[in-house]
């Protein structure tokens, strides 16, 4: 964040001084606050105002999509290399499981415009769902701050809630046979996620998630960043 604090001392006969001030070094911890939903790999990026990962109410892009239903985050992280950003990718170093937490090495946006933070991962398992926070303008005032953060739909995928459709890179715990929660999205937009549906049927039902293990509701996420 850019704020320029314009000294007068006209007293001294001295004309107008503008002093740049802007957060320079910083951590940023997640917290998956979820009972049985995993994080993919998450990327935390420092960038420029002019930068977004994603957007609610438009269309997500091709890297959004692959981050959103596979957990492919090199596309997000291509497209935003142009501006120079100031990135922590896959901090975790694979996926951040329901109540664990991960923060990232010392991230410095010293001599940059990178005044502000974004982070996105997938939500496994489900269809299109990623946690997300968009362009928080980072303090540049030293202290710690900590905040929640929701669960996003890419709009990109019908929110069946099947085993068919969801990549499972380890046992969640999910059953089979499910007939599907939603034949496709009214919404195909990026929108905040209504949250897993499930229910208590393991080899039947309407969906393969267990609907005491995989629902949730936002937030998701707790987000501690450390200005030094």
């Amino acid at each position: 964040m850019n704020i320029k604090k314009t000294v007068i001392a006209s007293m001294l006969g001295l004309s107008a001084i503008s002093v740049n001030v802007q957060a320079e070094q910083f951590t940023v911890k997640i917290e998956n606050l979820t009972n049985g939903i995993f994080f993919t790999p998450l990327l935390v990026a420092a960038h420029d105002s002019s930068t977004s990962l994603f957007q609610t109410g438009t269309s997500a892009n091709a890297s959004l999509e692959a981050m959103a239903e596979g957990g492919d985050i090199s596309g997000l992280a291509a497209d935003i290399a142009g501006t120079s950003p100031t990135t922590a990718e896959n901090p975790a170093a694979g996926l951040l499981a329901p109540g664990a937490n991960t923060t990232t090495s010392m991230l410095n946006t010293d001599g940059t415009a990178n005044d502000y933070l974004s982070i996105v991962g997938m939500l496994l398992p489900t269809n299109d769902g990623f946690v997300g926070l968009n362009s928080w303008e980072i303090p540049s005032t030293a202290g710690t701050y900590t905040f929640t953060i929701n669960g996003y739909d890419a709009g990109t995928e019908a929110n069946d809630e099947l085993t068919t459709s969801i990549p499972a890179p380890i046992d969640f715990g999910t059953g089979t046979g499910g007939t599907g929660v939603a034949a496709s999205d009214n919404n195909t937009n990026v929108h905040i996620h209504r949250g897993s549906i499930g229910d208590d049927n393991s080899t039947g039902g309407i969906s393969d998630l267990d609907n005491s293990v995989h629902r949730w509701l936002n937030p998701i996420a707790r987000i501690t960043v450390v200005v030094q």
